[in-house]
């Protein structure tokens, strides 16, 4: 296999950047472009100083290198790190030397895949590694260790091992079909696939709170003309993010930023007013509004505590199909220039939940905030072994896996034959063996390392 270069460390210049150099000639080949102590002296996982020449002998830089012999390494093979300054020049003039020397340049994700392909990692820990690099909360980055760590993994294999030393008493059975022998106790079949429908279902069911602490949570704000909703998007993200004017229909299309609250990436939404409009553009604006109510798991509906109480009911008549599933919040604002209680009173009729604040103020924002992190009930990731899947490709497997193990109860059920029955166990192990890599094809690994930045 090719020995592979590249720079590990974003691109940019920085105080240190990072190449790292894998594969079975990358002793070798940095050998010819390092000065220092020779490579076949030093130890695994030891560090070293020396200097960096290119092809001529010419010093471009001193640095530090950093080697990890196979199989004691990310990706199973030897593989050698170079820590020098992060002139973007030093970066490029080195890896292409290397590259001189013998070095071919990595492809995105090369080196994960070398990791999985050596029996390093499994394929749900290697897109884990992804996860981990692009968390942006303390949530996302537990949930994503976790499944680094193998605690989904661990999982996944212990319910193929379950399913295996079934799926192979019934296949023996098949084998002494003359003979009308059992081997395979249905009763404590149907017991075993009945747990694992439920862990899988469990796991399955865990996406739509994985997919909101991985990307988001979406919060989408929405209420009629000049309610204040551009000024509470400001306010919450502590930045002048949505222009604020007087002038009504100034927000006509969607703004979107996100912060993290109580360890949980929120994405907030703000929309345009939803009233009655003849102009273009802000119809197409409201149309969005709806839109983005839809996919929504939070609506903060902005009431102004200075509009008319009979204007409540209407508008909110207007939203109410598009909030059937969604939790809803109704911020009564601007109460430092009204007086709540009618308003606080009629909204209680329609049994939401109710912050009073004053957006421009920031009075009781603070509260809003906790209202929200309360109301999304994400769940709380500090075990080490809590699996929440965050995958879209998990998801869709685990789902299909779901099916199959129905199909195998039912068929227990009914009294189906056992290679019937063995059929749907096999299919589901299949299923779940898709999200660990025990079953994949070049198009599946190539769709997912094709994700990864290159160096990684």
């Amino acid at each position: 296999m090719d020995t592979i270069c590249a720079v590990s460390t974003p691109h940019g210049m920085g105080g240190i950047a990072v190449i790292r150099v894998s594969g079975d000639e990358a002793l070798d080949i940095v050998q010819q472009r390092w000065q220092g102590m020779s490579l076949c002296e030093m130890a695994s996982h030891t560090a070293h100083l020396g200097h960096i020449i290119d092809s001529q002998g010419e010093l471009l830089d001193e640095a530090v290198l950093t080697l990890f012999r196979a199989p004691n390494s990310f990706t199973g093979e030897d593989v050698v790190e170079i820590s020098c300054h992060g002139s973007m020049w030093i970066q490029q003039q080195i890896v292409s030397t290397l590259i001189d020397a013998g070095c071919r340049a990595a492809t995105g994700g090369e080196f994960t895949q070398r990791a999985f392909a050596n029996g390093k990692l499994d394929l749900s820990q290697a897109e884990a590694i992804a996860d981990v690099i692009a968390s942006q909360s303390r949530a996302s980055h537990h949930v994503a260790m976790n499944q680094m760590r193998g605690a989904f993994s661990r999982q996944l294999s212990s319910l193929r091992s379950q399913l295996l030393q079934f799926v192979s008493l019934i296949e023996l059975e098949l084998d002494f079909s003359e003979e009308d022998v059992t081997f395979a106790d249905r009763s404590r079949l149907t017991t075993l696939a009945t747990e694992i429908k439920k862990v899988i279902d469990s796991l399955a069911g865990s996406y739509q709170a994985g997919n909101a602490i991985k990307n988001g949570l979406p919060v989408t704000i929405v209420g009629p003309t000049n309610a204040g909703k551009s000024t509470l998007l400001n306010t919450l993200l502590g930045d002048d993010r949505a222009l604020v004017s007087d002038i009504k229909g100034t927000t006509r299309d969607v703004i979107e930023d996100t912060i993290v609250m109580g360890g949980a990436l929120i994405r907030f939404i703000d929309t345009a007013g939803i009233r009655e409009s003849s102009d273009v553009i802000e119809s197409m604006g409201i149309e969005r509004s709806f839109k983005k109510m839809d996919e929504a798991r939070i609506v903060l509906w902005v009431v102004d505590a200075t509009a008319p109480i009979a204007e409540l009911e209407d508008f909110y008549k207007q939203i109410a199909e598009h909030c059937q599933d969604k939790a809803v919040i109704a911020v009564v604002n601007k109460i430092d220039s009204g007086d709540t209680q009618a308003i606080v009173k009629k909204l209680k009729g329609l049994d939401i939940k109710i912050a009073e604040i004053s957006a421009r103020k920031g009075t009781g924002v603070d509260q809003l905030k906790q209202e929200i992190i309360t109301t999304a009930a994400l769940p709380q990731v500090t075990d080490e072994n809590a699996v929440i899947v965050t995958n879209a490709r998990h998801y869709h497997a685990l789902v299909r896996a779901s099916e199959a193990i129905d199909r195998t109860l039912q068929g227990l059920a009914t009294g189906l034959s056992g290679d019937l029955v063995s059929q749907d166990i096999r299919e589901c192990m299949h299923y779940l063996g898709e999200i660990t890599g025990e079953i994949s094809t070049d198009d599946i690994l190539g769709e997912i390392f094709a994700h990864f930045c290159i160096g990684k």
